[in-house]
């Protein structure tokens, strides 16, 4: 039987990742770019345009509304 590693060295199946890694925040500025692309969308004048107003709106939390 051959595994690519030891089960001693294996990460347990039930692990949860830490929360500390799960924030999306960096302690920089959020960007409209930044913005679109965690929606998902296509940088475009009218998706930097919905950005800039979300962001006007909600600031940076709007990307934590959008990030799981």
């Amino acid at each position: 039987m051959s595994t690519s590693q030891p089960a001693a060295s294996r990460p347990p199946e039930d692990r949860t990742t830490p929360d500390r890694l799960l924030h999306a925040r960096t302690g920089t500025d959020v960007s409209p770019e930044d913005l679109v692309l965690a929606s998902g969308k296509d940088l475009t004048p009218h998706t930097l345009e919905w950005a800039r107003r979300k962001l006007e709106a909600e600031g940076p939390a709007a990307l934590e509304k959008l990030l799981p």
